[in-house]
């Protein structure tokens, strides 16, 4: 799967026109769930994993004291359908600002990490998937009767990863999105029963977020528009599977040692994977997996943390315009 996230990622063509006519102009609205007690989310997606939990703020909707930066410090950078910031400040400077931006819109910071550069939100539903809760226990009963499908919620999550360039004295920003759906099991029959599966990536959406990111920032909205759709395609590139000398499983890119870098921690962010930490000196991320087989019974005897184990993933330059990454 990994290799295939990193494959996509650079394989992407030129079909998101409709996004860039549209960029600016989508409604995106989420509710803070507070009235929507029967939407219950699965654990793992909701427990906080301690670092630096903040509360929803009871003000989310004021608008915050900050200071914009000037709309030239901002341009966008482009590969595909993967876009991203490179903003002419610090990266302890854009920090709380990316935050607020978040609270804005209703969520609370589930995750951060100052020295991993990550940000990542609790999940929401999207105000216009919400199933009228009104209906309450009628809703099946009317289902069976009239035939009728009745929407179910679609969660979102967000991350943000800043990373600092040109010794620190930049940044760059990336966002993605992971989404959840709710969808029946059985439907129709006496075991029906509601269940969370992965829900397709809006790219739209995604996009659209970061152009607000990048107007919240202080770039003004007709520039950040026009620079959205006239930041230049990178080359595409082939991500190889091959072996080294003792027989591992490596990857190989025919990119520097910087472009990989920033590709596999973009695959990082679209496989939802945890970086528990890194090292960009030494070009590694350390990341702690559990085999899908090992989950199950050993987790509820053992516990998750008991089974997962830890995985370095190293970047190192192979020749003139390629780099390899191992896994250990």
């Amino acid at each position: 799967i990994f290799i295939l996230s990193l494959g996509g990622c650079m394989s992407f063509g030129d079909s998101e026109d409709k996004q860039q006519v549209a960029l600016g102009e989508r409604s995106v609205a989420y509710s803070s769930g507070n009235d929507n007690t029967s939407l219950t989310i699965p654990p793992d997606l909701t427990k906080p994993k301690i670092i630096e939990a903040v509360p929803l703020p009871s003000n989310v909707n004021s608008e915050p004291i900050r200071i914009l930066l000037p709309p030239e410090d901002i341009t966008v950078e482009k590969m595909g359908q993967r876009r991203w910031l490179v903003v002419n400040k610090k990266p302890e400077d854009i920090w709380s600002l990316v935050k607020d931006f978040l609270k804005e819109y209703g969520f609370s910071i589930k995750k951060s990490d100052r020295k991993i550069g990550m940000i990542e939100t609790d999940v929401l539903p999207r105000a216009d998937e919400i199933p009228d809760q009104a209906l309450g226990t009628i809703r099946s009963g009317l289902r069976s009767l009239l035939k009728t499908r009745y929407s179910l919620p679609v969660v979102d999550k967000y991350r943000v990863r800043i990373e600092p360039i040109d010794n620190g004295q930049k940044s760059e920003i990336y966002l993605s999105l992971t989404s959840l759906e709710e969808v029946l099991k059985n439907e129709g029959k006496k075991s029906e029963s509601k269940i969370w599966q992965s829900h397709p990536k809006d790219y739209e959406l995604e996009a659209e977020m970061l152009y607000r990111l990048m107007t919240y920032l202080g770039s003004d909205k007709a520039k950040a528009q026009e620079k959205f759709l006239n930041a230049k395609d990178k080359q595409s590139i082939k991500v190889i599977l091959a072996q080294n000398e003792n027989g591992y499983a490596i990857l190989v890119f025919p990119l520097d040692e910087i472009e990989t870098w920033r590709s596999v921690g973009w695959a990082f962010d679209e496989l939802d994977i945890d970086i528990e930490d890194k090292d960009p000196k030494e070009r590694s991320f350390y990341v702690d997996m559990a085999r899908t087989a090992d989950k199950g019974f050993f987790s509820r005897v053992f516990g998750e943390e008991a089974i997962k184990k830890t995985f370095q993933i190293l970047v190192r330059k192979s020749g003139a315009d390629a780099t390899e990454v191992y896994f250990n």
